[in-house]
């Protein structure tokens, strides 16, 4: 070739680019079909995309992508448009054009992930006895057939009799003779029945019992009626409607009412046209106590992730994050001085849960991030409780991670592991009666129409045979893997109830304030008495603009607790949320529960007695520190993972800094 040849070429090879351009013209937006989708969880849908020009023409040339950006936990997309609902909430997604020669053209689409339709009622009263001339509403709530609520669905009511109870379309029931009728619910395709008795009696007479109380803020107080018609005979089993006034509180169908601030309180009963009332006096709570910090351990190098106490108290282990390949075994047999022992280093970036088994010879440690995929669990010998050495490791089906981990021995069936899976979300059940050897008996998991989509196992509690799983968007669901209840054990856990809410109404205003697709989920739950107390995780999905650290940031939540007197129907009664931070790890001993709350510092708080209503509300937080200083990996900033309490002290793991040692202190004595 000569030069001039070469010239010529040199030229055609540097206009290619924009003659190519020329050929096709700036893509100026993106027409998406659906331009506002909404699918129901658990169905999947396809998004269309069409790149076009300023003057609407389609650019020739480009190609579509599609990229999920957040509500990882609920939903996908794959790179072609076809979207896959595992549960309710707000999947955000970008879709990019690209054109050779021109910048990528990216706009932003929301997917609305709904409840199916309605498939459920569960109306307020199962079943209602009226006097003559009753008036009293009657109210529900409808659920798809997932166990998705429904929370702006309208219930419309009919009466069999018009002539006995006449009902209207809020619900408000009328008496207006004896007999008996059923009430019909219906909703969608869903409806409901409730039986009705009135009686042939009209009420004379009410009393109210206890006609006065005096007890303390957030205190249950429980009432009773006796309704006697003219002749002086009690009518038995009559509904009734309740009130209070002043302040705030909550009072329930049952008659039991909790007050939230001190001071005086007016409980009306009605039955009928009569109504009864009794006067509650309320003094302080009064839990307030002051703490101080014993010890101190920091640390900077990685994140600081879960703590735990040998059972001998005089040990500690501590796992880290943020990259971190190390579990820390610490000395704390002097706990205003605790030491570094000895560590593991595994080729994993966290060790996110750490726990021995209850005889304190072996331990068990998590791996999230291993570089080979050998995530799976580690477990150590702790002949030597200051140096644990490795035996033994699990990782069949577990290489996408395991998050937390519950060692749990059984009389009948020795000691097992209960693991979650981070690429599943299913639940796996080890046996490690020979720890050198351990091998899996079972796994168990919720239901999901596509594959894996939507299903997060998050973490577990095991007391007495009933295993209490944290399944994020499928809320707390309670196996039987031995107490009896089912028939279940380790090897073949069987479904016993579950617990689902609605996050998304729960969180609208994190959504309103970070955007969609933020983080929520059923994070952790503890088992005491009768309650069940489970935690929410919740993250926004994005930060405060413009902030230059991390205290701009903050964490979100509610801790709610699950009354399970009644194990097959599971209810929501009380509730905890900080005014700052959020809820992560919970550790309950005695008639204290014990938190860690993200940003907002480690907390307790009392949970004596009955518990019904807001519990921040009742003064109930017993003490609070924040734990936040200079010398940890991120300065002066708090991010409390949870606490683990021995012998009188809480051991609190901060993510940002490390081991906080604290002692509650008794309250100061007061000289008369």
């Amino acid at each position: 070739m000569n030069a001039h040849a070469r010239a010529a070429a040199l030229l055609a090879a540097a206009l290619l680019p924009s003659v190519t351009a020329a050929q096709s013209p700036e893509v100026a937006r993106l027409i998406i079909t659906p331009a506002k989708p909404v699918v129901v969880a658990g169905d999947t849908m396809r998004l269309r995309a069409q790149a076009v020009d300023a003057q609407g023409r389609p650019v020739a040339g480009a190609r579509i992508r599609f990229q999920g950006q957040g509500a990882r936990f609920e939903g996908e997309v794959d790179s072609l448009g076809l979207v896959t609902s595992g549960a309710t909430g707000t999947l955000p997604i970008a879709v990019t054009a690209l054109v050779p020669g021109q910048r990528p053209k990216t706009e932003r689409v929301e997917v609305k992930m709904v409840p199916g339709p309605a498939a459920r009622i569960a109306p307020s009263y199962e079943s209602v006895k009226m006097a003559l001339g009753q008036r009293l509403r009657i109210g529900g709530q409808v659920f798809s057939k997932t166990g998705d609520p429904r929370p702006d669905e309208r219930i419309s009511w009919r009466s069999s009799a018009p002539a006995i109870v006449r009902v209207d379309q809020d619900g408000m029931l009328a008496s207006a003779a004896a007999g008996r009728a059923t009430l019909t619910g219906t909703s969608g395709a869903a409806t409901v029945t409730v039986p009705v008795e009135v009686l042939n009696a009209t009420v004379a007479t009410m009393e109210l019992s206890p006609s006065r109380v005096d007890a303390r803020q957030g205190d249950v107080v429980r009432f009773k009626t006796v309704a006697k018609d003219a002749r002086g005979r009690e009518i038995a089993g009559l509904s009734t409607g309740w009130s209070f006034s002043p302040g705030e509180g909550v009072i329930g169908q049952d008659g039991a009412f909790t007050g939230y601030a001190p001071g005086e309180y007016v409980v009306t009963a009605s039955q009928g046209s009569r109504t009864s009332q009794a006067v509650v006096r309320l003094a302080p709570r009064d839990v307030r106590r002051p703490l101080s910090v014993v010890g101190r351990l920091a640390r900077s190098r990685f994140s600081t992730e879960e703590v735990w106490i040998h059972p001998d108290g005089k040990h500690a282990y501590l796992g880290s994050g943020g990259g971190g390949d190390v579990m820390y075994a610490i000395d704390i047999s002097d706990p205003a001085k605790p030491v570094v022992t000895d560590s593991i280093v595994s080729n994993t970036r966290r060790v996110n849960d750490v726990m021995t088994t209850p005889d304190g010879k072996f331990l068990v440690f998590t791996r999230e991030g291993a570089s080979d995929r050998k995530n799976g669990i580690v477990i150590c010998s702790l002949e030597d409780p200051k140096h644990p050495k490795v035996i033994s490791e699990f990782t069949d089906g577990v290489t996408s991670g395991v998050h937390s981990s519950f060692v749990f021995k059984q009389e009948k069936y020795g000691t097992h592991i209960y693991l979650t899976n981070d690429g599943t979300g299913a639940l796996h059940v080890i046996d490690i009666n020979d720890p050198y050897k351990p091998k899996e008996v079972a796994q168990w998991k919720t239901p999901k129409a596509h594959g894996d989509v939507g299903r997060t196992l998050h973490d577990i509690d095991v007391q007495d045979g009933l295993l209490y799983g944290s399944w994020w968007n499928d809320g707390l669901v309670i196996l039987d893997v031995g107490n009896g209840v089912k028939g279940g054990s380790p090897s073949n856990p069987q479904f016993v109830s579950q617990f689902k809410y609605d996050l998304n109404a729960m969180y609208r205003d994190v959504e309103a304030s970070g955007g969609p697709g933020f983080i929520r989920g059923t994070h952790t739950a503890w088992r005491h008495k009768n309650y069940v107390f489970i935690a929410d995780e919740v993250f926004p999905a994005a930060g405060v603009q413009g902030a230059k650290d991390a205290s701009a940031g903050r964490a979100y939540g509610r801790l709610q607790v699950v009354d399970v007197s009644d194990m097959n129907n599971p209810k929501s009664v009380a509730h905890y949320e900080p005014e700052f931070g959020g809820v992560h790890n919970v550790w309950v001993a005695g008639d204290t529960l014990y938190m860690g709350a993200y940003n907002g510092g480690f907390r307790a708080f009392d949970v004596s007695g009955e518990l019904r209503g807001d519990l921040r509300a009742q003064g109930r937080e017993i003490a609070h520190l924040n734990t936040a200083d200079m010398d940890g990996r991120v300065k002066n900033a708090a991010m409390t993972w949870g606490v683990v309490v021995k012998n009188g002290l809480a051991y609190v793991n901060d993510m940002y800094n490390g081991l906080w040692i604290v002692r509650i202190e008794p309250k100061p004595q007061v000289v008369p």
